[in-house]
């Protein structure tokens, strides 16, 4: 079967930059039509990649950490497209810090959006996915699968809970036709660029150098247009309706699948 997302009707959270805005500019190109969710303006993002068509695509600022926010605007992004086939949770957060210095506050804010974030949206899509089936795609990390670095313990913890949360939608909610699935991406993106720029000179130099050693393609980050948005799209398309409670490193190799 050929991969197409030409009509598909998705919603992608977190498509205002980085990951996400590659992903929502790939789908429009494809003929896909999104809605953006993002706590930012993605608005530019959105007229952008319209622009590009001949998928439409719109934007909905939504906090994904605010439940009644989520439940409201699913419902209307739903009656914007025309149905829905399909959501892509991409949005997150994470933090740099010794794991004897994790405190409440940062627990909770990353929790609030990288776990129960995503939770609101599939719980949110699940009534209109469950009419005619159709697959979710949530954003795991290879933070979740390695010791390296251990800075990032808390963001590695709500990501593991992401992967386990995904399988187990994946068993409740297959008799529907809903497929499940996680990708751990390994890309070049904003978010990674600011978690360099937290680390110090020794912290940079360690990890440049795990790259270099681990990722056998290339030791390097992927390119999130290029290398990331096709293989989102593969897992909306319908080439991939036999597919799912799946973790995929989308990762040059750098953990092996499980």
């Amino acid at each position: 079967m050929p991969i197409s997302i030409a009509g598909k009707k998705v919603i992608i959270t977190g498509g205002g930059r980085g990951i996400g805005e590659c992903t929502v500019r790939h789908f429009a190109r494809e003929g896909a039509h999104v809605v953006i969710f993002d706590v930012q303006d993605a608005s530019r993002v959105a007229a952008e990649a319209s622009a590009e068509g001949p998928g439409k695509v719109g934007f909905r600022k939504v906090n994904v950490a605010d439940e009644a926010d989520v439940r409201t605007n699913v419902d209307a992004a739903v009656a914007e497209l025309g149905g829905l086939d399909g959501i892509v949770n991409i949005a997150g957060i994470t933090q740099t810090i010794d794991p004897e210095d994790n405190d409440e506050a940062g627990w909770d804010r990353l929790l609030a959006i990288n776990v129960k974030g995503v939770a609101h949206m599939c719980q949110s899509a699940f009534p209109h996915l469950k009419r005619n089936g159709g697959s979710i795609v949530n954003f795991g990390s290879d933070n979740a699968l390695s010791t390296v670095p251990p800075t990032t313990s808390a963001y590695a913890a709500t990501k593991g809970a992401v992967m386990s949360y995904t399988r187990l939608l994946a068993s409740a909610w297959g008799q529907y036709g809903i497929r499940a699935n996680v990708l751990n991406p390994l890309m070049a993106t904003p978010m990674y660029d600011e978690f360099v720029a937290s680390m110090n000179d020794e912290q940079r130099a360690a990890f440049a150098s795990h790259l270099r050693t681990t990722v056998p393609l290339g030791g390097r980050m992927g390119d999130s247009a290029t290398e990331m948005a096709p293989v989102v799209a593969f897992f909306i398309s319908d080439a991939s309706k036999f597919i799912t409670a799946q973790i995929l490193g989308v990762n040059g190799g750098l953990n092996p699948g499980r």
